[in-house]
Formats: C-alpha cells, sequence, structure tokens
C-alpha cells in the first residue's frame, strides 16, 4: 500500500514534469545546432502550455502584454489604424480621428503591405500590432495599395499617443437614440452615460426610444459591460458565473438604470463576442429589447488577467457565464428575435464561431444546449433594396449612419430603426419568411416516434 501511495504522489507531483522540461532544455543548449537563447525556449514552453487549455488562454511576456493592456485602457503609442487580419495583408477598416494615419491620407480599404520595408504575408497578427505601435515621436513606414492606382504609397508616420473611444452616437429622426459601443475597455460604462446625455440634450426631451449596435464587439471587461447592462434593466438577473459545474457569481441589476424605460432594439451580429453576448443576452432574457441580426460568436468564457514577474501577464479561463435563464453562451452564442439575411458578408464567404476553433470549450456538462429562442427572419424582398454592402458598410455595419436608417446602406439598422420607431410589421415578416421555408416532409407512420 505505502509503495502504491508513493507512486501515486510521484505522478502527481507537478515537479516531475518540471524536471523532464529542465532535462529537455539542457539538451537544446548542449547539442542543437546553433547556439540558444534560454529565455526564448522557456518563454515558448510556457506559450504551447497553456495554449494547449483552450483558445481564449494565453500567456503574454512583456511585450506583448503591454500591447494587451493599451488595448483594454484605450490608448496607446502608435499610428491610429483600426484594421482586419482576414488575409495575408493587413486592411484598413478605419483610420482614427485626428491619428497620424488620418493626417497622413490613410483610407478604409487601404492594403498595408508592408511595415518598415518588411512584408506583413505571413506573420502573427501580434507582431504587427507590436510593429505598427511604438514609442511616441518615433517614425514607422508603411507600404501600402489602394484600390484603383497602380502605384504603391510610401507614407512615414510619427507615432504618438491614440486614445480610442469606445461608444459613438447619433440622434435619429423621431427623437431615437444610436449609441455603438465597438468594444468594452477601461471607461466604456462612463463613455455610455456621457453619449446617452447628449443625446437627451440634444433631443430636448426623454428619448423615444434607444438602437443599441454592438455589432462586430469583440468583447473586452466584464465589469464595464455589466454596468452597460445595468443601465437597461430595473431589476432581475444580468448573468451568472460557473466553475466546474458550480455557479460561482449571480450579477443582478439595480433598480436606478438610465435607460429602463423606452422602446429599446439591440444589433448583433456574427463578430459581437464575449461580453457583447452577456450584454445581449441578458437584455434577451429579461425581455427588456427585440434583438436583431444574426447569430453571435459564441464565445461564454471569462479570461483572469494576472500580473507575472518581468512584465508578462497570464490570460486564463477561469468561468464561463450564463444568461440569466441559465443558457449557455459558450459555443452556442445568442440568437436574436429578428434574423436579418445579408446583413453581413458572412453569408457568401461563411464566418468562423467559436463551434469551428480548434479546442474551444463545450458547455458545461448539465447545462442546457442548443436552445433557441423562436425568432422571425426577414425575407430579403421586405428590406425594400436595402443594399448590403458598398463603400459605406464595413462588415455589415455603416460607417456613416444616416439620420433615417431606412433609406442607408445598413440593412440590420434598417431594420432596428422600424422597430423602434413601431412600424416593422413583424407579422408580415414572419408570415412572408414562412412562405419562403419548404415544409418539413409529413412523418412516417411507419417510424416510432422517439422519446
Amino acid at each position: 500500500m505505502s509503495h502504491l501511495a508513493e507512486a501515486g504522489s510521484e505522478r502527481e507531483n507537478p515537479y516531475r514534469v518540471v524536471e523532464q522540461l529542465g532535462r529537455v532544455l539542457v539538451w537544446i543548449e548542449n547539442e542543437y545546432v546553433d547556439p540558444v537563447d534560454r529565455k526564448r525556449l522557456v518563454e515558448g514552453s510556457i506559450k504551447g502550455m497553456v495554449a494547449e487549455l483552450d483558445p481564449h488562454s494565453s500567456y503574454m511576456p512583456a511585450e506583448d502584454y503591454a500591447i494587451f493592456q493599451g488595448d483594454t485602457e484605450g490608448h496607446f503609442g502608435g499610428v491610429g489604424v483600426e484594421v482586419d487580419f482576414a488575409d495575408e495583408y493587413v486592411t484598413v477598416i478605419a483610420p482614427i480621428e485626428g491619428s497620424p494615419a488620418e493626417r497622413a491620407g490613410v483610407k478604409s480599404g487601404d492594403r498595408i503591405l508592408a511595415i518598415d520595408n518588411v512584408s506583413v504575408r505571413g506573420r502573427p497578427s501580434v507582431e504587427l500590432v507590436r510593429q505598427m505601435r511604438g514609442e511616441p515621436g518615433s517614425h514607422v513606414l508603411m507600404t501600402i495599395r489602394r484600390a484603383g492606382s497602380d502605384k504603391l504609397l510610401y507614407l512615414t508616420l510619427t507615432r504618438q499617443i491614440i486614445t480610442v473611444a469606445s461608444v459613438s452616437s447619433k440622434l435619429l429622426r423621431g427623437g431615437i437614440g444610436y449609441l455603438r459601443i465597438k468594444t468594452f475597455q477601461t471607461g466604456t460604462h462612463a463613455e455610455f452615460l456621457d453619449h446617452y446625455a447628449k443625446l437627451r440634450h440634444e433631443n430636448g426631451a426623454d428619448l423615444a426610444g434607444v438602437v443599441l449596435d454592438m455589432r462586430n464587439n469583440p468583447g473586452g471587461l466584464v465589469n464595464e459591460a455589466s454596468s452597460i447592462a445595468d443601465e437597461f434593466l430595473a431589476d432581475g438577473v444580468i448573468y451568472t458565473t460557473r466553475r466546474r459545474g458550480k455557479i460561482v457569481d449571480e450579477v443582478r441589476a439595480d433598480s436606478g438604470g438610465a435607460a429602463r424605460r423606452g422602446p429599446l432594439v439591440v444589433l448583433v451580429n456574427e463578430f459581437s463576442a464575449s461580453a457583447a453576448e452577456l450584454v445581449a443576452g441578458s437584455i434577451q432574457d429579461n425581455h427588456r429589447a427585440t434583438l436583431v441580426g444574426a447569430k453571435t460568436f459564441g464565445k461564454g468564457s471569462v479570461q483572469t488577467i494576472i500580473d507575472l514577474p518581468d512584465g508578462a501577464g497570464l490570460r486564463l479561463t477561469t468561468l464561463r457565464y450564463y444568461t440569466p435563464n441559465g443558457r449557455a453562451i459558450q459555443e452556442q452564442g445568442v440568437t436574436p428575435d429578428v434574423l436579418v439575411p445579408g446583413a453581413t458578408p458572412a453569408e457568401s464567404f461563411g464566418v468562423v464561431r467559436e463551434e469551428n476553433l480548434e479546442n474551444h470549450l463545450p458547455p458545461v456538462e448539465g447545462a442546457p444546449t442548443k436552445v433557441v429562442p423562436p425568432s422571425v427572419k426577414v425575407p430579403s424582398d421586405a428590406l425594400n433594396d436595402t443594399p448590403d454592402g458598398g463603400a459605406d458598410v464595413d462588415l455589415g455595419v455603416a460607417r456613416t449612419v444616416p439620420v433615417d436608417p431606412r433609406a442607408g446602406p445598413d440593412a440590420a439598422l434598417s431594420v432596428a430603426y422600424q422597430i423602434v420607431t413601431g412600424v416593422f410589421n413583424r407579422a408580415a415578416a414572419n408570415a412572408a419568411a414562412a412562405a419562403l421555408t419548404p415544409a418539413p416532409p409529413a412523418a412516417s407512420a411507419a417510424t416510432p416516434e422517439k422519446k
């Protein structure tokens, strides 16, 4: 018995694994064909260990951790471009207002081919971000290809402190407030309250309704997202968190939300993730608003950020979060009440969601799976020929929001505006969608029903 106990404790001893790592490290340092950097090897082994857990846990060396902190705080040294890494080149979504990139004439749709004469092709996004950022006053050379031009552009930009606003707003016709939250970073809740107060002041009275746009919002800080949801709710649960099958926390709304009354429509799409899904699921389960757009990404996990020595950081998945009704967001996402076809280009090229990521977390055992609330699909011919793309649209979201969105290029925003103003005929849309949906085959009498 004592021998078995000793063997078991040796197998469970984490230091035995570290000893193995040390042996491999010694072999590499002594026998590898070229000299090696020990720090690089150790950091690589830690990265690999954490990456085995799930797609959202990561070890961040000091430089990467500094970039991450700059993103969550909303200010950093850089050139000021919002970019997309979807293909082998870097595509500019938009330059940030007042940034070096905007002053140099960088435009939406420009493709960055090289940074400081080094091609961007095939390089990790974190490495490219690190190269574009840097100390204020330092310079970076960008090689750009612009659609319609045969000549490459070579722009030397001087980095400066970039401050990224996470909330934008506009007063729409009829006293409707449009608020877009791009990400949840430090200060997003305060920004939201400032914009909401500004819209009320501009309208000269309480708003007749609100459109909350969280499309293309990748998430961010859960506490900021929870505070936003709280502003739209008078009471009730915002979300719960669970670890290893047990409820860890239940977050409830206070009674004094600034936007707890009045018509509300929330816009989401395939690129709405994490904290954005938390807000959408909370508002949907509390029957506070109509959700419009496309099913969300499906990232229902919470990462804890841990400071490590020498400026490094650990991003570790520690919780799953659930909607007030106990729906698991992880892998399943949030399905809108009104689905708008063609709201994003996803239908033409496909889209990657959480469920498509290698090694993603499943919903916890025992949690409801694939619980989808009933929804209405707006048929394409009911959108009044609203275009679903063009130069003024990025991933289905209009760069410029018209005062009357019904005539704009943003199909989902058009539907949302019609709902919040009370002119959208949901019953007619439902009937039209049903007419376009093939009837299910009749059940065979010879086939027993499964229960």
